[in-house]
């Protein structure tokens, strides 16, 4: 022990303290970095991993079982949509049918309003009468979709037109209608009755 250490003995075991105290904080503070280095190895070690065979095959299994099942609900919902598709070109088909399925048997009723006209003088109260009548008659078939074949003077078209007379006439063209005995009649696209006709060859 020096002179100085014994004419002041309180100095000396403040120092002595401090030095133990920055013993103790380096060594509690290497501890502590060792430790936080521990746990940060130990969590990269708990982030991989490594599986089994037995897994890997499980795993694509269900992997595989995931994907079927995926492509049978998108093979099923295209067929739902072609369905619903079908379903109402179906369901406007029946309709349009039904429409012309009712419409056809009235033509017969237009027919024997034009031939009732016929019968009366021009100027006759009655044939005006009748007149009115079959034009609201065909103002009804017009607002339900019916149109008229135009036949006279048209060229002869096999899909629209019934041929029953044919005559030689330098006044018409070759294939050209020259007469209607009977109108013909359609709903859209479809024929609800040809035009009765005589054509020139």
């Amino acid at each position: 022990m020096s002179e100085m250490e014994k004419n002041n003995p309180q100095e000396t075991a403040e120092e002595t303290a401090e030095e133990i105290v920055k013993e103790t904080v380096e060594e509690t503070t290497e501890e502590t970095a060792k430790e936080t280095a521990g746990e940060t190895v130990e969590n990269k070690e708990e982030e991989s991993f490594t599986v089994s065979r037995e897994q890997m095959e499980k795993m694509e299994q269900l992997a595989k079982l995931v994907s079927d099942s995926n492509d049978k609900y998108l093979r099923l919902a295209a067929e739902y949509d072609n369905y619903r598709k079908r379903t109402a070109r179906e369901k406007e088909n029946i309709y349009g049918d039904a429409k012309a399925d009712t419409v056809k048997p009235f033509l017969e009723v237009y027919d024997n309003l034009v031939r009732g006209v016929a019968q009366f003088e021009e100027g006759d109260g009655h044939r005006q009468g009748m007149e009115m009548i079959a034009k609201q008659f065909l103002d009804v078939l017009t607002k339900l979709g019916v149109t008229e074949i135009e036949a006279e003077g048209q060229p002869f078209d096999p899909e629209k037109h019934n041929a029953v007379m044919h005559i030689d006439d330098e006044n018409f063209g070759e294939n050209i209608v020259a007469e209607v005995f009977q109108k013909g009649f359609m709903i859209g696209d479809k024929v609800l009755r040809f035009a009765m006709v005589k054509v020139a060859n």
